[in-house]
């Protein structure tokens, strides 16, 4: 684990990062003063964290390089509930099948940003589901429950925007900000977990937590809480749009759902009023660098320095170096007009929006079918002259390659990898042909 900083504190850095939007009293003090443990909490409705999730990951990042000990709960037991945090209406909920394989799958994405085996503070992942599961219903609500006034809970941001809309809130959704303060108190008294860290829409289930403690086990000897919590900012860009879904949607850290290219493109095309706030809330690049390109972004825009350090960053650190220099070799194929540099699941990926046009087997077998024919059908040309004129000035390819002759046959072993034929006109032209199941 690298842990050199430019910051005396988490606190500090965070701060500067854009990367602290709400911290209980006291806070800041104690991660300037002490080593502590933290916890951040994922929520396992999906099979794979998205690109938002990537604040709360980082923040769990910087705990650690500075002495921290930082703690990723996968809430394979809230998660059975349902956080109604930022949602109109209840969301359906999985077979315990669905979120073990959840709960599994986010692990295995979350491993790569934390270091596990150093000796003085290892990062920890632990499953709410270990204590949720074997929790009595009347001891819960004996214990736990008398703690919450009903009052209180409406009046929390997850909840209170629910009661003025016809699909209200389910008791089952309303019970979950109990169970995310008794995860707080749990990893207090086992793991001596004195903070928790969220985005800014868990702020007051944090404070529930907070709260729980101190009525519990009652303040320190200077009268502050126990118990802390940080919360993160929700991050939008320059334009108001909420991060992530831009751009064609959500980027994910599965690589099955988003290719390491996907990701790479996501950040390399974000404007330029927000690269450099991206970069401090996303990488690790330090107080220098980010100065050298802030500095580009003014005077040098167009070369886009600072996407690019952005992107190489997050893919790197998401997907590892062969991560990002498939990426790095996938544009390069792709912009280069090298498409038969790649694979077929490649074309698909850079191609993935474009034009697509089926075509069965037995059309290209035997002597298969003309180019010319082929371009008008799939849409890359208007008629067999225009594909004439357009192949005689050097403007038509197929997987790549120029086409000289419109006449051209194409046929079963032009297929890449048996499954499909790109076709571009031009520079920017794409269509691609798959063969018909």
């Amino acid at each position: 684990m690298t842990t050199n900083t430019d910051f005396s504190n988490v606190a500090d850095e965070l701060e500067w990062r854009g990367a602290l939007f709400d911290a209980t009293p006291g806070a800041a003090h104690v991660l300037a003063t002490e080593k502590i443990a933290c916890y951040n909490g994922f929520d396992p409705s999906a099979s794979s964290l998205h690109i938002g999730n990537l604040v709360p990951i980082m923040g769990l990042v910087r705990l650690q390089r500075h002495g921290h000990t930082p703690i990723a709960l996968v809430g394979g037991g809230t998660g059975m509930i349902g956080d109604p945090s930022g949602r109109s209406v209840e969301r359906n909920l999985l077979s315990l099948e669905d979120i073990d394989e959840n709960v599994e799958a986010i692990r295995l994405q979350l491993e790569p940003f934390l270091d596990f085996t150093t000796k003085i503070n290892p990062a920890r992942m632990v499953n709410n589901a270990d204590w949720l599961l074997e929790t009595n219903l009347l001891e819960f609500l004996r214990n736990i429950g008398k703690h919450f006034t009903v009052n209180t809970m409406m009046g929390r941001e997850s909840v209170k925007g629910r009661f003025d809309r016809d699909s209200g809130i389910s008791f089952t959704e309303f019970s979950y900000q109990l169970l995310q303060a008794y995860d707080f108190l749990r990893l207090f008294v086992r793991d001596n977990c004195t903070f928790q860290a969220g985005g800014s829409d868990q702020w007051g289930n944090i404070l529930g937590g907070v709260d729980l403690i101190r009525r519990i086990h009652g303040a320190d000897a200077s009268g502050l809480p126990r118990a802390h919590g940080i919360v993160y900012p929700l991050v939008v860009s320059s334009n108001g749009e909420k991060f992530g879904k831009s751009l064609g949607g959500a980027p994910t850290l599965d690589p099955k759902q988003t290719s390491p290219y996907r990701l790479y493109q996501y950040f390399l095309n974000v404007a330029d009023a927000d690269a450099v706030p991206y970069i401090k809330l996303f990488t690790l690049l330090d107080r220098a660098r980010i100065s050298d390109l802030d500095g580009a972004v003014r005077v040098e825009p167009e070369k886009r320095e600072a996407q690019r350090s952005l992107a190489e960053e997050v893919t790197r650190t998401v997907h590892g170096q062969g991560g990002l220099d498939q990426a790095l070799r996938v544009t390069r194929a792709f912009f280069g007009g090298n498409m038969a540099e790649l694979s077929a699941d490649e074309m698909e990926d850079v191609l993935d929006g474009s034009s697509v046009t089926e075509i069965r087997r037995d059309q290209l077998a035997g002597d298969g079918i003309k180019f010319s024919d082929l371009a008008v059908s799939s849409g890359a040309g208007k008629s067999g002259g225009d594909v004439r004129r357009t192949v005689e000035q050097g403007g038509l390819y197929l997987n790549g390659e120029r086409i000289e002759d419109a006449d051209r046959p194409v046929r079963i072993d032009d297929l890449v990898e048996g499954r499909l034929l790109v076709i571009r006109r031009g520079r920017k032209g794409y269509t691609l042909v798959k063969l018909a199941e």
